[in-house]
């Protein structure tokens, strides 16, 4: 496997190249061997329930998916695609950013799988999940 040459700049600018990673607007803070925290910057737009003004679940999956895709990423050298992903919800994800800590659970040759788990800006754990991605080399 390729050794990752990602500073934390350079991630960033990494998941800046998709529309979709721009919008969640994550900002890179910490990189390291164990693992990749990002903050997800919060929008109105993520809001599904307007009485109480919740963040719609599929956004927190995004968030958890990117996080783990990426902290693969950090050691592979790029991102990969997702063959399956499972979240589990705890709490509703109030207004305000939300922080990712996403870690590899193994690293294979074909496919490697990694955790993340989703905090609301007091710390409280909002959602959590782990996603099977493709890691052999691209044809």
């Amino acid at each position: 496997m390729a050794e990752a040459k990602y500073t934390m700049e350079s991630l960033e600018q990494r998941l800046a190249v998709g529309p979709f990673n721009r919008w969640l607007g994550f900002k890179v803070l910490k990189m390291d061997a164990s693992g990749l925290e990002l903050k997800a910057t919060w929008r109105e737009d993520w809001v599904v329930g307007l009485e109480r003004g919740y963040t719609h679940g599929g956004i927190l999956a995004s968030i958890i998916d990117v996080a783990a895709d990426y902290a693969i990423a950090v050691q592979l050298g790029r991102p990969v695609p997702t063959i399956d992903l499972r979240v589990d919800y705890h709490k509703a994800a109030m207004p305000g950013d939300l922080i990712a800590k996403a870690k590899v659970v193994r690293m294979g040759g074909q496919y490697s799988t990694a955790e993340a788990y989703v905090y609301d800006k007091d710390g409280a754990l909002v959602a959590s999940g782990r996603g099977t991605y493709v890691t052999m080399p691209p044809k």
